[in-house]
């Protein structure tokens, strides 16, 4: 499956739309950092790092992109400041092809894993839940069936906000209530799932805060039962982070990766924000593939992530 078949000319738009903040915060201050200069110059580099770092690319990774600049000016000897756009979108693509990407694209699913089970991790306020809604949505509009399983059991909030999704969306939510044992859920949600020979199984987990050992220990107890019913499960853990705490979503994430494996990522909020160079560092700080994006409200804002998209929406290039 091609680029083009995943990223249509609306999904461009609506990225391009969603990074609206992001890329005119860089651009701005690209465009002073350049101005009365002619050359790529160390002057210019130590302006575009500073750039880099409070659009919350994060320091290493910046740290990374300065040098990788560094060695083309002084292997091409002479590059204009007009060149430097060019240089920094090529050195981002090149950081972000170094991820590997998910398996699955385009809300396909592996046909030998049926159904497929999803554990979706993250701490309260990042958009999990409607995260999960968005996803069951445009999985059900494929054509597959969704099974949800309301596994949040300590916010009634989670619960009833995974209820009003799967009454929205029209798929069926495995739920036991709040303060229930969230495993338990977990269990008959896997259950009900292969015994209506669902395609996907989509279980919310709690929110804590990620530091607790109580939740490294209840993830384990949600492993441990539902492979009772699907051998190898879970397929994916996804870890939900809100894109708009810049730097803090990355400490989030490596605390989390602390506690359980984590095998994808979502990044949520990047419309409401100029922080959306966090992908990049969290991308290459992590080298878990970033798989969604969210760049609005709607169901159809929360995007499958490409690279190629990403990095011509943040230069304001066309996809090609």
């Amino acid at each position: 499956m091609g680029l083009f078949d995943i990223f249509s000319k609306k999904d461009k738009k609506d990225l391009d739309q969603g990074l609206t903040k992001t890329r005119e915060n860089l651009f701005s201050k690209l465009g002073k950092a350049v101005v009365g200069k002619s050359k790529v110059d160390e002057e210019v580099l130590d302006e575009l790092e500073e750039i880099l770092i409070t659009s919350d690319v994060g320091v290493d990774t910046t740290i990374k992109v300065i040098q990788r600049i560094e060695e083309r000016v002084a292997r091409d000897k002479y590059l204009g400041t007009d060149e430097l756009n060019t240089l920094l979108r090529e050195e981002i693509e090149a950081l972000l092809a170094e991820n590997p990407e998910g398996q699955i694209k385009a809300f396909d699913l592996p046909e030998q894993k049926k159904p497929y089970v999803l554990l979706v991790v993250g701490v309260n306020g990042v958009g999990k839940t409607t995260t999960i809604g968005k996803l069951s949505s445009q999985f059900k509009q494929k054509g597959k069936s969704v099974v949800l399983g309301a596994a949040d059991t300590f916010r009634a909030a989670a619960v009833d906000q995974l209820k009003l999704w799967g009454e929205r969306v029209g798929v069926p939510v495995v739920s036991h209530g709040m303060n229930t044992d969230p495993a338990s859920v977990a269990f008959d949600a896997v259950k009900y799932g292969v015994e209506n020979n669902a395609d996907i199984v989509i279980i919310d987990t709690a929110g804590r805060l990620h530091n607790k050992v109580n939740l490294m220990n209840e993830l384990s107890k949600i492993k441990r039962v539902i492979k009772k019913f699907v051998e190898d499960a879970p397929h994916e853990v996804m870890l939900v982070l809100d894109g708009s705490t810049g730097q803090n979503a990355l400490q989030q994430a490596k605390e989390f990766m602390k506690t359980t494996e984590i095998s994808s990522l979502t990044i949520t909020k990047l419309d409401g924000t100029a922080k959306g160079g966090v992908v990049i560092g969290i991308s290459d700080q992590l080298k878990v593939p970033v798989k969604y994006i969210g760049v609005g409200e709607r169901v159809e804002d929360l995007k499958i992530f490409d690279r190629k998209a990403f990095v011509a929406s943040l230069f304001n290039e066309p996809l090609g």
